[in-house]
């Protein structure tokens, strides 16, 4: 992970929907969420979640899979886990558990 990269998910981030569309595919785990059932649980327009889905692809935080006429996201919790660990590595000096943030 690089500042350059972590720019970009904070960016992909930075956006009500995207980030309640991340939130709600986290909460899924290693388990994938039809395009479909994701506006629906969110209350979103296809074409706006479509936009929305692309850019949280681009900056690597989800991944999709097509079956058909149809695709299927979950989040890139590798990457996720990879971005926390960059951000707080620093923290305090070089001693990251004194933020006592991941356990």
């Amino acid at each position: 992970m690089n500042n350059q990269k972590a720019v970009s998910i904070l960016n992909a981030l930075a956006q009500e929907t995207r980030f309640s569309v991340f939130r709600l595919l986290m909460k899924c785990g290693n388990n994938e969420m039809a395009a479909g059932a994701i506006a629906k649980e969110l209350g979103v327009a296809d074409n706006s979640l479509s936009s929305h889905l692309n850019i949280l692809s681009n900056a690597g935080l989800v991944t999709a899979r097509r079956d058909g006429r149809f695709l299927y996201y979950s989040a890139s919790i590798e990457l996720t886990k990879e971005f926390v660990g960059f951000l707080v590595n620093d923290c305090c000096d070089g001693q990251p558990e004194i933020c006592n943030i991941l356990k």
